[in-house]
C-alpha cells in the first residue's frame, strides 16, 4: 500500500555500524542521482522518514562528509568506507539510505531504477526536480541464478 511506512535493519560492510530505517515508502522511494558525488559512489537510495534513521551500534565510527553548500551530511563507516546513509540537501529533516545496507536487499534486485537529475538541484534551479533517465537492470546468466 501506498505510504507505509515500513522499518528495516541494515549495516555497514564490516558490521561495526548497524542501524534501523523507517521508510517512508518502503522501497517505492528508489532512486539515484547525477550530483558528483552520487554519481562517483554509485548508491541506490530509498527514503526514510523525518528522523528516520536510528543508528544501534556504532555510532563512534561513523563518519561523514559534506561538500559544495553543506546542507547535506553523508555518513559512512571509518572502518570499511561503506556509505550507509545521508541528511538531504532538498529536506535535511529527511534521510536517503543505501539499498545495499538494508538486510535481505541488494541494489540488482531492481529491474529498473529512477535517477533524478541532482546536477540541476530543485534548491539551485528553484524548478522542481526532474528524472534524468532510468537505470535498467539486465540480469545476466550468473546474475540470474544466485
Amino acid at each position: 500500500m501506498a505510504g507505509e511506512r515500513t522499518i528495516r535493519k541494515g549495516q555497514c560492510h564490516c558490521g561495526a555500524v548497524r542501524f534501523e530505517a523507517e521508510l517512508v515508502d518502503d522501497l517505492n522511494t528508489i532512486r539515484r542521482c547525477t550530483c558528483s558525488y552520487c554519481r562517483m559512489r554509485g548508491a541506490v537510495v530509498v527514503s526514510a522518514v523525518t528522523g528516520g534513521v536510528r543508528v544501534l551500534e556504532g555510532a563512534e565510527v561513523l563518519t561523514s562528509y559534506r561538500f559544495n553548500t553543506r546542507t547535506a551530511e553523508h555518513f559512512f563507516c571509518s572502518r570499511c568506507g561503506i556509505y550507509t546513509h545521508h541528511q538531504r540537501r532538498s529536506d535535511p529533516l529527511q534521510y536517503g539510505v543505501n539499498v545495499a545496507c538494508l538486510e535481505g536487499l541488494s541494489p540488482f534486485d531492481f529491474e529498473a531504477v529512477p535517477v533524478v537529475d541532482g546536477v540541476r538541484h530543485p534548491n539551485d534551479t528553484g524548478q522542481p526536480a526532474r528524472q534524468a533517465g532510468i537505470l535498467r537492470f539486465i540480469p545476466t546468466d550468473e546474475t540470474a541464478n544466485q
